[in-house]
Parts: structure tokens; C-alpha cells; sequence
């Protein structure tokens, strides 16, 4: 039988081995940090204030003018979503010219040219094209109106926005931060008439939490077939 000798790699690629073992720690190492860190909703989220083809103000609209958070969100009390205001709600307002020219007494801003959009959208009848400020991952279910009618104001989800000139993510919406609310909702109820009042306070807010925990029937929820329907 023929002898045949064995191949052997040279002996500069052993540190190639080396090399690729420390290539994969350190790969490793960085997908674990970007999965715990830069795709957290901490991260990537709170203090997102996306720039809007209208620049709408809450601080004018809400704050200055006190205008209710249900004026524009229609129907956050009968719906899980808050609804973005139509063409029509921002018109009751903002009409521009009719087609004869003339100008409703009650107009504001009616001709400003930061309200084109809207005004384009009136001709059209193609809505405004607002961005988003929270969205949550399609696998949530979130419904406004069990939140609202049981007494968790805007305030605890979207902060201060009658304070804000352009809206933006305060909080993280992970769900570790849900979590926290509904293993302890007591902190953030109040009436269920002042859920849109911004600048409610009250002196002793853990012991009204916990009258209107009882009142409204409310129990700590974290089963997962809460929020992933």
C-alpha cells in the first residue's frame, strides 16, 4: 500500500484560530449589548419628539388655551385607541377662504402658512400626516379607555404635554414599566373627572389611591394574557 503523508497546516494558522476565537468573544459580547441596550425602549424611545408637518403646540392648545385632552382624542374613553383629531376638528378653528373668499369671524390663523397641510387636506379630503410619538410594538394590546376609566390620568404615560411645545416620549413604555404600575396602580389614580386635568395634585395620593383601588374594583394584573392577546 502506498505510503502517503499527511498534510499539515503551517504553523501560522494557529493564530488564526486564536484570532477568530477573540473575533467571536468580542462579536459576542457587543450583540449582548446592543440587544440589552440599544434596542432598549429606554433607549430608543423616551425622548423621542418627532418633527410634525404641522407644527402643532399641547403647551398653546392645552396649556395656555386649557383646551381638554378629549377634544382632539375623541374617544380615549370608549376606545383602546386615542384617535388622532380629523381634518374637521382642526377646521372648527382653523377654517380657511371658503371658495367665495370669505373668512369665518371665528377663524384663527386662517391663512398662516404653517397650516397648509391642513388646509390642503381640506381640498383633498387626504388626511394630515401626523407621526406617531408612542407606538408600541404590534404584539401589545393597550387599551386607553380601561385605562382612562379607571381613573389613570394622561399625566402618568405621557407627562406634562400642555408644557411642551413639541410632544415627546417621557417615559420608557418597556414592559418592565407597565409592570411596576399594575403590581402598584395606586399612585397614579385619581378621580375619574380629573384623568384630563393636567395639573391636578392632591396631598395624600397613596391613601385617595388606594380608596379608589377599591372603588373601582381594581386588582393588580401581570398575567402576560393581559397585554399579548
Amino acid at each position: 500500500m502506498e505510503n502517503r503523508e499527511r498534510f499539515q497546516f503551517p504553523a501560522w494558522t494557529n493564530k488564526v484560530v486564536t484570532l477568530l476565537g477573540g473575533v467571536a468573544t468580542i462579536g459576542g459580547i457587543y450583540v449582548v449589548l446592543i440587544v440589552n441596550y440599544g434596542a432598549s425602549p429606554k433607549t430608543i424611545s423616551a425622548g423621542y419628539a418627532p418633527t410634525q408637518k404641522i407644527p402643532f403646540s399641547h403647551k398653546v392648545h392645552a396649556g395656555k388655551l386649557k383646551l381638554d385632552c378629549r377634544y382632539c382624542h375623541n374617544t380615549v374613553e370608549k376606545s383602546a385607541h386615542a384617535a388622532v383629531p380629523p381634518t374637521a376638528t382642526c377646521l372648527n378653528c382653523h377654517s380657511g377662504a371658503d371658495e367665495k373668499g370669505n373668512v369665518a369671524k371665528t377663524a384663527v390663523h386662517s391663512a398662516s402658512p404653517l397650516l397648509e397641510p391642513l388646509r390642503e387636506s381640506a381640498k383633498t379630503g387626504e388626511p394630515v400626516e401626523w407621526t406617531r410619538v408612542h407606538d408600541l410594538p404590534d404584539y401589545v394590546y393597550f387599551n386607553h379607555s380601561a385605562h382612562i376609566t379607571s381613573g389613570v390620568s394622561c399625566v402618568s404615560c405621557h407627562g406634562r404635554v400642555d408644557q411642551m411645545d413639541v410632544v415627546r416620549q417621557v417615559a420608557p413604555l418597556s414592559m418592565s414599566w407597565c409592570l411596576d404600575c399594575h403590581r402598584n396602580p395606586t399612585p397614579n389614580l385619581r378621580p375619574v373627572e380629573s384623568v384630563t386635568d393636567l395639573t391636578w395634585t392632591t396631598e395624600n395620593p397613596e391613601e385617595l389611591g388606594e380608596k379608589l383601588k377599591d372603588e373601582h374594583n381594581i386588582h393588580p394584573k401581570t398575567n402576560c394574557s393581559t397585554c399579548h392577546r
